[in-house]
């Protein structure tokens, strides 16, 4: 029998243990405190930024939303960073994407000081993620990981395959995985014989980004663990990468999507600003 991975309960289960540690460090003098800097004003951005808000107020965890202008120059931009670099009440910095097309995401990113980027995107965090010392790691891959680890399944020694290969998900959850002593295959548009991959993994993580690119039809080993990172639309519904129904009955986990690794993207964000909390205090 297949079972469904919730990720809207496992999020609720976290938050609860975030929430207590942040009431402790209130009650201590400390309040954990996290900066999101949103330019412009798309829909979808703003839409996140409050989604984020209301789970950090949730969860005794204090949120600065800093909204500036979309003509705002990159110089300028930097300049807020800055300041919230300097400003030691703030803990954690995220600047939400996408930026306007004329500021220079890459520099306005690289900005943030990597003990306050809690995002995990500064090459000097990416590089202590490869080498294991990692101490802020992007969020999605860490709610990943979190799912794969809820189902009490061992992934020591396991074959696992991350189908996908972006900077934000498909790279960090394969090292994240192989820190784990999983083995693992990072699939992507040029792999060839995909399907006997498929076939052959123990875990299969989806974040290719195309509506139920897993369509149910491929082989797949009935102890196997999928994880679908997707996030798509199909016939106006919210769909993932995986027909999670053609799925049913063949797989031991499996994630849904809504439902999913969303509710555990955000819930990784409070624990980085929690973790970049209990890092500032130590200095």
């Amino acid at each position: 029998m297949t079972k469904i991975i919730s990720g809207t309960q496992l999020a609720k289960e976290l938050r609860e243990e975030i929430k207590n540690e942040a009431a402790a460090l209130r009650e201590k003098g400390v309040e954990p405190t996290l900066a999101v800097v949103l330019v412009g004003d798309n829909k979808a951005s703003r839409s996140y930024v409050n989604s984020k808000h209301k789970a950090c107020i949730e969860n005794n965890i204090n949120s600065i939303k800093i909204e500036l202008p979309e003509e705002i120059s990159t110089d300028d931009l930097l300049n807020e960073i800055e300041k919230l670099n300097s400003d030691y009440k703030v803990h954690g910095i995220l600047v939400q994407l996408p930026l306007p097309k004329h500021i220079d995401a890459e520099k306005v990113l690289n900005a943030v000081t990597p003990s306050k980027d809690v995002d995990g995107f500064h090459p000097i965090n990416v590089g202590k993620l490869v080498i294991g010392e990692a101490k802020l790691i992007p969020c999605t891959p860490l709610g990943i990981l979190e799912m794969i680890k809820s189902t009490g399944e061992e992934i020591s020694g396991k074959l696992a395959l991350v189908i996908g290969r972006s900077n934000i998900v498909g790279k960090p959850i394969s090292t994240l995985l192989l820190q784990n002593n999983a083995t693992v295959i990072t699939a992507h548009s040029r792999t060839k014989d995909l399907e006997e991959l498929i076939e052959q993994a123990d875990i299969i993580v989806s974040c290719v980004g195309v509506a139920h690119f897993l369509s149910g039809k491929e082989k797949v080993k009935p102890t196997c663990t999928i994880i679908d990172v997707g996030n798509n639309y199909k016939d106006g519904k919210l769909v993932g990468d995986v027909n999670l129904d053609e799925f049913m009955e063949k797989v031991a986990y499996i994630s849904p999507v809504p439902g999913g690794v969303g509710p555990l993207t955000i819930t990784m964000l409070m624990r980085n600003t929690l973790t970049a909390t209990y890092d500032l205090l130590e200095k």
